[in-house]
């Protein structure tokens, strides 16, 4: 048998090369080798401050004192975020942060509990 993948949208296994891009014959679809592997790629893993993997609706704290941009306050150590929704961006945690509101965070400035 050929080490080649199945149609992704037949699933036929008598799919075959020609160049860069992969044929199936019996449904005429073509594909690269390269779009399967920007699939993979496209879901970006979002790490805290000890290296532990975050995911939505996770609840972290604050490892450090942060100063926050436009006002005279400070967020503490050890603040605790309940659910947080993982973004795109410099500032990769959307988070609503009790007796505060609405936060952009860094992850690298968080632990996960």
């Amino acid at each position: 048998m050929s080490a080649f993948p199945n149609c992704p949208k037949c699933n036929s296994e008598y799919t075959y090369e020609d160049g860069s891009l992969f044929i199936c014959p019996e449904c005429a679809h073509e594909w690269t080798a390269v779009a399967d592997q920007e699939s993979n790629e496209d879901q970006k893993i979002v790490k805290d401050a000890n290296g532990n993997v975050l995911n939505d609706g996770d609840s972290v704290s604050i490892v450090k004192d942060l100063k926050v941009k436009g006002s005279s306050s400070t967020l503490k150590i050890g603040t605790k975020v309940k659910s947080i929704r993982l973004v795109d961006g410099d500032h990769n945690i959307d988070c609503k942060i009790d007796g505060f509101g609405a936060m952009k965070l860094k992850s690298e400035f968080v632990k996960k509990i």
